[in-house]
């Protein structure tokens, strides 16, 4: 037993300083800064694609005025919510590290500030405008279809919007705020080294 607490303690006193050089974190960094602006280039794009999609439905003959005003909420709600994103993605394009760190540091804190922003109060919006366009939209369509399936596809689509807005929403405001701020965090510590250094 003796040997064992003698190698427990060699162990816990031999501890692995690991240095990674402000060249190699600038790097990683910057590599992360460019993930974050091809996934939000992604997700406009995905966002122009929805928009397209819904507007083509107008291609198809409706009676009802509802699926119209429907259609148009859900194309308001998309269009403010890919400016809201484009407007976002702005703040972390035009800004590089390397040309001016606490410029490029107060960007990201602001596109941080945003993002916390967008999940939290413009989300409801969003969630709302889509609900409602996608009742109007479905009024017509429902009236052709089977009592059951009516039933089955209000409570499927009220069921997606409530997982997306609970579980999902909340996964992903941890995730983006984790993101960001170890981000924020490697800038600093790098801006810190490069004035250390001079």
């Amino acid at each position: 037993m003796q040997e064992f607490d003698h190698i427990e303690a060699l162990w816990a006193s031999h501890t692995v300083d690991v240095k990674i050089s402000s060249d190699e974190m600038l790097k990683q960094a910057k590599k992360e800064v460019n993930n974050m602006r091809t996934k939000s280039l992604l997700n406009i794009g995905g966002m122009v694609f929805s928009f397209l999609v819904i507007a083509s439905l107008w291609f198809f003959n409706f009676e009802s005025w509802t699926t119209h005003i429907g259609i148009t909420i859900l194309l308001i709600a998309i269009a403010v919510y890919t400016v809201i994103l484009y407007n976002n993605y702005r703040i972390i394009a035009k800004s590089d590290f390397t040309i001016n760190p606490k410029e490029f540091i107060a960007q990201l804190k602001l596109y941080q500030l945003n993002r916390h922003r967008l999940y939290n109060q413009l989300y409801w919006f969003y969630a709302i405008a889509l609900s409602l366009g996608m009742a109007l939209y479905f009024f017509e369509l429902l009236a052709h279809l089977s009592p059951w399936v009516q039933i089955l596809l209000v409570v499927l689509s009220f069921g997606w919007i409530i997982f997306c807005s609970t579980l999902v929403r909340k996964a992903v405001i941890k995730r983006d705020k984790e993101r960001i701020a170890l981000l924020i965090e490697k800038f600093e510590r790098i801006s810190e080294q490069f004035t250390e250094q001079q």
